[in-house]
């Protein structure tokens, strides 16, 4: 999967925040930290430091949505938990908030006012976080 794959992807699947760019794909590629689960079809990337885990975009092409591919990247990231998992999403973002919800993240913190959308409404995040699962 090339930077173009991802950022062709991402364009269709994000007006807020703003689709990335196949440059800023290949520059985030190019770091140690960063790990890429997926297919053009629908990806995850994430960036591990130490025993967190960020995860930095989660994107479905439109024409694969509600088949069950980001639930699928999710349990794949998650079956190799050994630390924190954190995301920040938009608080308007009602299906991605119920995935992330299904799958173990609460919200733990709010950042109002963090993205703007094309016409420069303001829209408030939210941090949701998922813990290690313990045995």
């Amino acid at each position: 999967m090339t930077a173009a794959d991802l950022a062709a992807t991402h364009a269709l699947s994000f007006t807020t925040p703003r689709p990335w760019s196949a440059v800023e794909f290949t520059d985030l590629l190019a770091s140690p930290h960063i790990h890429l689960l997926g297919d053009p079809t629908a990806f995850l990337m994430v960036r591990t430091v130490l025993d967190e885990t960020e995860i930095l975009t989660l994107a479905t092409h439109p024409d694969h949505r509600r088949k069950g591919h980001a639930q699928r990247l999710l349990d794949q990231l998650h079956e190799n938990q050994t630390g924190r998992i954190f995301l920040e999403v938009a608080a308007d973002n009602q299906p991605a908030k119920a995935l992330y919800t299904h799958a173990g993240y609460r919200a733990e913190a709010h950042r109002k006012d963090y993205y703007r959308t094309p016409d420069g409404t303001k829209i408030d995040a939210l941090i949701m976080v998922r813990d290690p699962v313990s045995d």
